[in-house]
């Protein structure tokens, strides 16, 4: 029997992090969710692993999604060492245009997804409006600090921090020039800007 996971509630990426990570320890789960787009974000990415799943509808908007199988779609493959670094930088502390509210709730998410998905980045430029992530009272401290666990180099621009008065609260990174970010960006196989 499966186990069952109750994810309602919870915002996007949650829901689909939960079950992602069922699959690949136990080989599937029993998810609940209490929303359309948790649904087919659970759906996307059980399918997209190459796992049965089965969604039964319940009343008040609650949907149990049935998963199983181990997972046997490949990871995403990563740029080749001769095609340079992945590099993710962020020229703000928001994600999109429009509701700054909505904005930086989408960087949270986004930026604790990164702990989740692969492949993961090699280098992370903070500038601008981005290094703010970087720095004291910060709501993804934690998640910053794990990608820097992980291995992953984040450049937080020096410029940047100094415009804003924030170069003595720096707490994930290390202080960094616009050379060291041009070369760094000038020699990625991939660069994506969020």
């Amino acid at each position: 029997m499966y186990e069952e996971i109750d994810a309602r509630g919870l915002a996007c990426p949650q829901p689909v992090i939960m079950a992602k990570k069922a699959i690949e320890t136990r080989g599937g789960c029993v998810i609940i969710v209490d929303n359309e787009a948790a649904r087919d974000n659970v759906c996307r990415m059980a399918g997209s692993k190459g796992c049965d799943f089965a969604v039964e509808e319940k009343d008040g908007g609650v949907f149990n999604i049935r998963i199983s199988g181990a997972g046997t779609a490949p990871l995403p493959k990563k740029p080749t060492e001769a095609a340079g670094p992945l590099v993710v930088v962020f020229p703000c502390d928001r994600m999109g245009r429009g509701s700054d509210d909505l904005g930086m709730l989408l960087m949270r998410a986004f930026l604790h997804t990164l702990g989740e998905v692969a492949p993961k980045p090699d280098v992370m430029i903070f500038f601008n409006e981005g290094v703010k992530l970087t720095t004291e009272g910060s709501l993804v401290l934690d998640d910053l600090q794990d990608r820097e666990k992980e291995g992953i180099k984040i450049l937080v621009c020096g410029t940047c921090l100094d415009f804003f008065g924030l170069k003595e609260k720096l707490k994930a990174g290390i202080i960094s020039n616009m050379y060291d970010i041009a070369e760094a960006m000038l020699s990625a196989g991939k660069v994506i800007r969020v």
